[in-house]
């Protein structure tokens, strides 16, 4: 079963931590120094906040799959209505590793289709510019940046 995922971009982590905490009547079930996230059951959601330097709101809205069969089925979908994805493999990005498939709904809306399969101990990368550079990954590579390495 697919999970939607919504990642919103604030300015005050703590007091939003605290607002979506009371919120959702739960703690994170990931806390780090600039990003919190919530796996709720009821509504089934990837709710995930970050400060990281964004305008504050809603920074992009996903669909989290369970198998990796289900991002392909995903993924597919977009490529056969015509829509430009990026494609990423075992990135890093969010203190987890995942496959990813990007894209932008017709209002410019970053979409992110992903299968999490792994933790990571850095945040990683940001989404890929869809309209700059669409084959950059979410993580840069070990030579590009080695201090930003994540896997």
């Amino acid at each position: 079963m697919k999970r939607l995922h919504v990642h919103v971009a604030v300015e005050d982590l703590d007091r939003s931590i605290g607002f979506y905490s009371a919120l959702f009547g739960a703690e994170p079930a990931v806390l780090k120094g600039d990003y919190a996230k919530w796996m709720l059951e009821d509504p089934r959601v990837n709710f995930a906040i970050s400060n990281r330097g964004r305008p504050g709101g809603v920074d992009h809205l996903g669909i989290q799959a369970e198998t990796g069969e289900e991002l392909a089925e995903l993924a597919g979908r977009l490529k056969a209505a015509g829509e430009t994805t990026v494609d990423e493999a075992a990135t890093c990005c969010c203190y987890a590793r995942s496959d990813k498939s990007w894209v932008k709904d017709p209002s410019g809306l970053s979409w992110e289709t992903f299968h999490t399969f792994g933790e990571s101990t850095v945040y990683g990368g940001d989404q890929p510019d869809l309209e700059i550079a669409p084959a950059m990954a979410c993580c840069p590579t070990p030579a590009a940046q080695p201090e930003a390495a994540c896997c």
